[in-house]
This record gives C-alpha cells, structure tokens and sequence, in this order.
C-alpha cells in the first residue's frame, strides 16, 4: 500500500497530531512539500501534503483562511501539515474552522519534527511500496512463465486472473474469443469482440480502455508485425496498480511470445510441410508421415480435404461471370448442379468479413489468417503450403478448416454481389480469389485429390464463383461446360458444312442428324420423328459423312456431333 496521512499520523518518530478531517486520513500520499507561498496551488500536481509555518498567510484571518484552504482543497492537495513553535505557538483557530468545514486533514507538526524527517518518511514508504510492487512483478512474472510452459496460453490466462483479481481472455487473429479465465467470464469477453476488432484496425502495439458498468477492461494487441497476431482483454473492478500492471506486462510478453513465431522457424515449417506436400503428391505417404512427425502427422491419419486457392484478375471473373450468364442455358445449368450436388453455402460470419476488410486485395493472407485461426481453436492439425502462386492447404475433412474456407468463399461472394450494385472507385483491377476443394481423401490418394481440387479450381474460375468442391462436378451435368467459347468455336467449325448446305435448300441434315443421334441410329423411329421415309433418312445420313468426310459408325464422331449440336443449341437459345 502507499504511504497515507495515517500512516504518516502513526509514525512514532514523527509525533503529529490530527486537528482537522480525521475521517480523511487513509487518503494516499503522493508527496510531502513545504512552501510558504501566499498561493501554492500553481505548483501542485495532486496528491500532496502540503508544510507550512505560515510565514506569509493572516492565519488568524477566517476569511483569508477559508479561501486559502478552499483553493488548497481545488487542487487536490491531500493535507496540509502546520509546525507549531515558529511563528505560531499553537494552530490559529480560523484555520482549524476552515480545515473542518473543507473537510481538509490538518496535521500538527511539533517544533522538533523538522519537515525534512516527513519528506523523507513519505519518499521511504513510497520507495518501499515501489520495491514491494517490483518484487511483487517479478514473482508474477514466475509464475506467468511457470504456467505458460506447464499448462499453455490457458494456463497463462488463470494465473493472471488470479493476479489481477479479476478476469482475462485471449483473442485470436479474427477477433474470436480462444480462451477466457476464469469460465464464467466467456461472455463478458464475447461482448468485446468489435472492440477487439476496433483495435486490430491499428498498428500494433496498440491497447484501449473499456469501461462499462460491470468492470474496467483494458485490451491490448499482441504480435510484433504490422498487424496483430491476437489480442488480451484484462478485466477489473477498478484501476490496475503497480504489481498488476507488472504482471498483465509480463502475459502480454509471454502471449506474444507463444503466438507470434519467429520468421525462421515459419520458414522451416513452411520447408517442411512443403516437402511432405511434394511427398504425398509424388505418391509416398510413408516417407510423408516421416518427415511430417508430430508436426502434421494427425493430419495424415484421418480422410482429409484438399484446397487448392489462386488469385484471378477481377475484371476476367466478371467478363467470364457475365458470359455463364448470357448463354442462359450455362447459367441453368451451374443452377442445377448446386441445387442437385452441392452443398449449402455457408453464411459468412462478422469475424470472417472483418478479416477479408482488414486485409483488403490480399485475399490469400486473409484466408490462411481464417482457417488457421478456425484449425486452431478446434485443436485442428492443419496444413498450408505456398505451392508456386498457389496456395494449397490440407485440411481435417468435415473439421473447421473446411467450414472456414466455405464460410470465407461466401464472404468473398458477398463483397462481390455489393460491389455489382455500385461502380468501382477505382480502375483498378482487384484480385479476386478462388478455391477448388477435393473429395474426401487419404495419403494414398493425395495426387487424386490435388487433381480433383485443381479441377474444382478451374470450373470456379469459369463460373465466377469463389469456391467450387469437386462432389459438385460430379453430382452435376456436363452440359453447362459446353458453354465455353472454345467449345462453340469448334462446334461452330465442325458443323459449318452441314448448316451451309441446308441454306441452298438442299434438305435438312441438321435436323435429320439430330433426330438419328438422339434416336441412337434407329432408322424408323428417327424416320417418324422427322415425318419422312427411312430411306430419305439414311440418304441424308450418307450426305452427312461425305459432307464432313467422317464415318457416323465411329462412337468418337458420334459424340462429338452430338455434342456440338448441343453446344450450337445452346448458344442459339
């Protein structure tokens, strides 16, 4: 505790006597001064006990007095001490009444105490308060450390509860609650979270104040990048002093310290997960799980999800976005295939919108800030891999990297559905980001499922969409991939002839051939849909392979007529 004028009232060797405000001496002392200025207050800071002899002051004057002692109280001086024997043998009457009516503590001072003995009691108690709040700092901080190694960041969290009285909680990147001490503070600490969200706004270090009626919260930023790795709430029921101030200093430090890794050993991680990637590819799970070790080897015993994540230019995904739409059939087509085989999309949260803002263009750093924080507070094993411009990430099938990687595709595919409705600011042309997702998978089949992602990836960039997952493609149709410009080209290109005869008049074997092809080459029922005779029918088919100098009894041009009729269709409709 720091020196108060009852400490220093019952300090033996100072022999003072309290005169005036008695119920006012466990009032702190942040000083003892002596001045005998007529007007002091200029050069208080609050907090003192203010030493006279009245040398200067008509200490018998009430009036003089009352205004004296009123303009002392203003400037939050704590006491005023009165040394008896020097110009006065006793406390003036006029003061004592003033010092009671301003409820100011009015301390006798006898003649043989000399100010500098109360100076120097004030300085000793308050250096040993210091010395005790130092100590005090550093044995929290042992114990801080203690808890971190033993029992982790949740360890950390209760051990400084304790030290605070109080409560504390840590947030991850995203502004999600990871961890609150004691438990019943969890909901305290989700009511902070667009505070939270507030201070990652700034660059760390940063901290804020929250007062609200149940407690004073002070939140600060932990990381040593421009942009915090995660936050600390400490909640108390009043200011922190000196030893609690040391000790949230030291979780801060430790914090930082077990969520913030060097930029070596991210790099050898990345080396590492790299190699294991390259191994599963290269179809030698055993060797992966060597070298992965307790690193990402859970990850490799149980089915997991490949993504595979690129960047496109924003103005390539609207053009081929705008194209699916115009075609009408391929817009139909990518409808059918999500309401038939494809999942729900998840709703995008406010801590993944909050991340996709705070990182603005760079759409991969805010994934990997996303699904990683999702990975780890479901204690998750989770794999992200820089792959040339790609970004591919191994994740637990069904766990909460996958759901964050949905959940982050359909805040992207918001952004995109406001920003259609409002014209740029800028020219710019934003990267916009897309994912493919693999089908459930093993370590054997690791190649597969990076063949699946990177099919998945492809379609997401021809539909415009952010995230496609390959279980789609299947469950859907292949006819909206007709769609492409590449495939009507040559659809266009191979029926050319066919369409060139029919405008001289010369019969309808585009027509014919599409009844035949749908008929599957039976001659009278494709004879009846046309309404003409078998014969005609297969004089036209006969015209059909001189036109395009193909056999119709080949199954490979029988597909691609029948695609390419479909294709033309298409693009007319």
């Amino acid at each position: 505790m720091p020196p108060t004028l009852a400490s220093l009232v019952h300090h033996s060797a100072l022999k003072l006597t309290v005169r005036a405000g008695e119920e006012r001496l466990d009032t702190p002392v942040r000083w003892a001064h002596a001045s005998e200025l007529a007007d002091p207050v200029p050069y208080m800071e609050g907090g003192e006990l203010l030493l006279i002899t009245a040398l200067k002051l008509d200490a018998e004057d009430p009036e003089a007095m009352r205004r004296y002692v009123k303009r002392l109280a203003g400037a939050g001086v704590v006491g005023l001490g009165f040394a008896v024997g020097v110009h006065y043998p006793d406390i003036p009457a006029a003061l004592v009444d003033a010092a009671t009516d301003a409820g100011l503590p009015l301390i006798e001072v006898p003649r043989r105490t000399p100010f500098l003995a109360i100076s120097k009691a004030v300085s000793a108690a308050i250096a040993a308060e210091q010395y005790r709040a130092v100590t005090a700092g550093f044995a929290a901080q042992r114990e801080l450390t203690k808890q971190a190694l033993s029992d982790g960041p949740e360890g950390l969290l209760l051990a400084l509860a304790g030290q605070v009285d109080g409560w504390a909680a840590l947030y991850d990147a995203s502004g999600a609650v990871v961890a609150t001490a004691p438990e019943w503070a969890s909901r305290r600490a989700a009511r902070l979270t667009a505070d939270v969200e507030r201070l990652r706004e700034r660059p760390a270090p940063a901290s804020s104040v929250v007062a609200g009626a149940e407690d004073r919260v002070e939140l600060h930023s932990l990381g040593t990048g421009r942009r915090p790795r995660a936050a600390l709430a400490v909640g108390t029921a009043s200011t922190l002093g000196t030893a609690e101030r040391y000790a949230v200093h030291s979780a801060i430090a430790l914090l930082t310290l077990t969520t913030e890794r060097s930029s070596s050993l991210h790099a050898a991680e990345q080396r590492i997960g790299a190699a294991v990637l390259r191994m599963l590819l290269a179809g030698e799970p055993d060797h992966a799980r060597t070298v992965a070790g307790d690193l990402y080897g859970g990850l490799l015993d149980a089915p997991f999800r490949l993504v595979v994540a690129d960047v496109a230019s924003a103005s390539a995904a609207r053009v081929r976005a705008g194209a699916q739409g115009a075609t009408g059939a391929g817009a139909a087509g990518e409808g059918d295939a999500r309401d038939e085989g494809a999942r729900p999309v998840a709703t995008p949260s406010a801590v993944v919108l909050a991340a996709a803002e705070a990182h603005g263009a760079d759409r991969l750093a805010a994934l990997v800030d996303v699904v990683e924080a999702a990975a780890a507070r479901a204690g998750e094993a989770l794999l992200v891999v820089p792959y040339g411009e790609r970004l591919v990430l191994l994740a637990v099938d069904g766990g909460a990297g996958v759901r964050a990687c949905a959940e982050y595709a359909a805040a992207l595919e918001a952004g995109r559905v406001g920003a259609a409705a409002e014209p740029p600011a800028t020219s710019g042309d934003e990267a916009e980001l897309v994912m493919g997702l693999s089908a459930p998978a093993g370590p054997i089949a690791a190649a597969t499922a990076y063949k699946q992602a990177e099919q998945a990836l492809s379609v997401a960039r021809r539909r415009g969409r952010a995230l496609v997952e390959h279980e789609e493609l299947a469950a859907g149709s292949v006819l909206p991939l007709l769609a492409d410009d590449a495939v009507r080209a040559f659809a266009d290109g191979l029926l050319r002839a066919l369409h060139e005869h029919d405008a001289t008049g010369r019969g309808d074997l585009v027509a014919s051939l599409r009844a035949w092809l749908s008929r599957h080459g039976q001659w009278d029922a494709a004879a009846a849909d046309l309404g003409v005779h078998r014969h005609t029918l297969r004089y036209r088919m006969r015209r059909v392979e001189e036109i395009l100098g193909r056999s119709l009894d080949d199954p490979d041009v029988r597909m691609e007529l029948w695609l390419s009729l479909k294709a033309t269709s298409m693009g007319s409709d």
